[in-house]
């Protein structure tokens, strides 16, 4: 028996071990650039953390604007957050995350103050935007809307993207355009299907939706039901110059011209820098039309959906325009929000499609208006603004005009819109004095940058949601930006001498 033993082999009677346990696991490499644009984040924080403190910024007038070292610490922050999201070291909405920490970590604000701006009412308006737009896919009112416009503009792809811009531009006349981007959507899901079946990442893809975020921003600058952002910055300008008041049809004569243009260039630009694999999609007429039957006639899910767009719009429009202090009163976020709910007791959503909204373009939203907060709570946004007109307050007044242009579309990539407008108006009304330069030319020019922030996914919703196509980065996003960036600037240039002038608007002060 202790001979049988000794013969028997190690491991005799066992069973035999798995090949696959022995094979060697991979080295998993170490990304050395993200990494390094960590590390460059951290030490621009860094840097403005440990600086001494700041020049005065001075206005013209003498009156000094101290940067406080809570507003210092608040640009650096601000310079981490750009780095991170730009070359995107991990998701845009734990970026977020991180920026409402280190500041409270660091005690720039409280955390009070720094973290309840994740649930600002402008984080709610975008989250109902999006809930809206859900609506539309689960309904199937997002197919029926793709097959009637394809079966329109046809097959060429050049003109899909032009009739896109159109309709896009079009609705945001109309609607806010983060409503306009979260229900256009699934639509241009719906249309890059029919263009790929996969799921790659295409240059017809990258196009479509980042033509579709520049051209939310391009139409929602012409009336004022585009954007929160003409209606707060009409009401700055009537109280910074005593009492002059921007119209609803003088909004609309003085920028359909430069919206309408830009739509027009913003597609140029999309068919140049991301020309589409395929010229035509053969037989596309054919397939939209046969998949449109399929649909059969509306349901009551379609038709829901519909009545609630309507009622929202209504609700939009009388806050805009009533006297009642109902309607005028009511909330933007709370419009978006009853819609939101009532598609939940209609049960035109349910529980589990909650579970497809893009959580971490919420979390973005939140972590922007952090930021923006934190900037202008601080006195940082407000000193940047000063130091950077001032060096302008000798030159040209053309010059001057699209200075001011320039850092208010600077400053909207990274903070609300509305607060940029807020932050540089009455600095530059100040020096425009000096000038002889009317107002209106510094508010419209403001107005038209304040509207088209290009370069980064947090400078507007329907930027953030173009992102949620996984068609394109976010470092793509900004380097592609800064062409229609250049393109506004110089149209700028062009409305401000030329096509303003002609149009009635004063340019130089009395």
């Amino acid at each position: 028996m202790a001979e049988d033993v000794k013969r028997m082999p190690v491991g005799a009677g066992l069973p035999e071990m798995p090949e696959e346990i022995f094979i060697a696991p991979k080295k998993v490499a170490i990304d050395w650039k993200r990494i390094a644009f960590i590390l460059l984040g951290l030490a621009l924080f860094f840097l403005f953390y440990f600086m001494p403190d700041l020049a005065d910024a001075v206005d013209p007038s003498g009156k000094h604007f101290p940067l406080p070292p809570q507003g210092r610490m608040a640009i650096g922050l601000f310079l981490m957050a750009a780095v991170w999201w730009i070359f995107e070291v991990m998701p845009i909405g734990a970026t977020a995350i991180a920026i409402g920490l280190f500041q409270t970590i660091f005690m720039i604000r409280t955390a009070d103050q720094a973290l309840k701006d994740f649930f600002d009412p402008s984080v709610w308006f975008i989250f109902g935007s999006v809930v809206m737009g859900l609506a539309f896919s689960v309904s199937g009112l997002t197919k029926r809307m793709a097959y009637k416009m394809l079966n329109i503009v046809g097959e060429n792809t050049n003109f899909i993207l032009l009739g896109t811009f159109i309709i896009i531009a079009g609705m945001t006349l109309l609607m806010a355009h983060t409503a306009v981007a979260a229900a256009i959507f699934p639509l241009l899901v719906a249309i890059h299907s029919l263009y790929s079946e996969s799921d790659q990442p295409t240059r017809f893809g990258k196009g479509l939706f980042i033509g579709m975020a520049w051209t939310a921003g391009a139409g929602s600058v012409i009336t004022f039901l585009g954007s929160a952002r003409a209606v707060a910055g009409a009401g700055m300008f009537q109280k910074f110059t005593g009492g002059t008041e921007i119209g609803f049809f003088s909004l609309i004569w003085y920028m359909l011209p430069l919206g309408a243009i830009m739509v027009f260039f913003i597609w140029l630009t999309v068919i140049t820098f991301f020309k589409p694999e395929r010229a035509r999609i053969d037989g596309l007429r054919q397939r939209v039309a046969d998949l449109g039957k399929e649909l059969g006639p509306m349901n009551n899910k379609e038709k829901f959906v519909i009545g609630m767009v309507i009622v929202v719009l209504f609700l939009f429009m009388m806050k805009s325009f009533s006297p009642i202090p109902f309607f005028k009163d009511m909330d933007r976020a709370a419009i978006m929000i009853v819609a939101t709910v009532l598609f939940f007791l209609s049960r035109t959503l349910e529980v589990e499609d909650m579970e497809t909204i893009p959580w971490n373009i919420i979390l973005l939203f939140g972590g922007a208006m952090s930021i923006g907060y934190c900037l202008y709570d601080t006195k940082a946004a407000e000193w940047m603004a000063v130091s950077w007109v001032s060096w302008f307050q000798k030159a040209p007044w053309l010059v001057f005009v699209l200075a001011i242009a320039f850092f208010v579309l600077v400053m909207t990539n990274f903070i609300m819109n509305v607060a940029a407008i807020a932050i540089t108006l009455p600095v530059s009304l100040v020096i425009a004095r000096y000038l002889g330069v009317a107002p209106e030319v510094i508010f419209f020019a403001s107005l038209a940058t304040a509207g088209m922030p290009f370069n980064l996914l947090i400078g507007a919703a329907p930027n953030a949601i173009a992102y949620e196509s996984k068609q394109f980065t976010a470092g793509e996003f900004f380097i592609y930006g800064w062409i229609p960036s250049l393109i506004l600037m110089g149209f700028l240039a062009v409305f401000c001498y030329f096509i303003w002038p002609m149009q009635g608007m004063p340019v130089l002060g009395k």
